[in-house]
């Protein structure tokens, strides 16, 4: 495996200057889609680095070879805090999956070897992971760009669809952080609110006909 090379540059500041525009349209905070401990335990990366990429900030230049290293020693932390196992019995089910030593699979899960790319793509089947190799051997802002992608995606169709409610709420004076801030609407806000929603679903017909009931 190639130890050092030239990155392309990365698409992150876009993809986060992307996921704020939409996100603040839609009545998003960054905190609803941005947290740092959830991104990192999806990436393997240290938080520390989540926090740095997500502010703007760069991480430094770091070879493939260790970043392979430490998201895998990650992942076996990871799964032997949620299993309650030891690196021994992880080592074991390395071995079984892999057909390799147990000692070659203590050294990999632990982070002190590289594997092949033979065995990289096991190791990929092994733990679950998305992205096949690229999950190991990406840079740290492609990684977390890569996790992120599939938000940006979901905030695009939203904002092409129109939304009926988020345009009474528009129509009406309520925004979504208004209700985040203050808790509740108001008892005049909900009436027109529920009024606006009931008028919209129901043909006219029909409230005509109740309304002479």
């Amino acid at each position: 495996m190639t130890k050092h090379m030239a990155e392309p540059p990365t698409h992150l500041p876009e993809t986060l200057r992307r996921l704020e525009i939409l996100a603040e349209e839609q009545g998003l905070t960054r905190s609803d889609l941005l947290d740092p401990r959830e991104l990192a335990t999806r990436t393997a990366l240290p938080e520390s680095t989540v926090r740095t990429l997500l502010a703007g900030g760069a991480t430094p230049e770091d070879k493939v070879n260790d970043r392979v290293c430490a998201r895998l020693r990650t992942l076996a932390d990871a799964h032997l805090a949620r299993t309650g196992g030891r690196m021994s019995d992880l080592a074991a089910d390395v071995r079984e999956h892999l057909g390799v030593s147990e000692y070659w699979a203590r050294q990999v899960c632990a982070g002190k070897k590289v594997p092949s790319v033979e065995f990289l793509h096991g190791l990929v089947e092994f733990f679950g992971v998305e992205g096949g190799e690229a999950f190991f051997t990406a840079p740290a802002a492609d990684a977390l760009e890569r996790v992120l992608l599939p938000a940006l995606r979901t905030l695009e169709r939203r904002s092409e669809q129109p939304d009926p409610v988020r345009a009474l709420m528009d129509r009406y004076g309520v925004r979504a952080a208004d209700l985040r801030r203050h808790g509740a609407m108001t008892p005049e806000q909900l009436d027109r609110l529920l009024e606006g929603v009931i008028r919209s679903a129901v043909p006219h017909e029909a409230l005509e006909r109740d309304s002479l009931r």
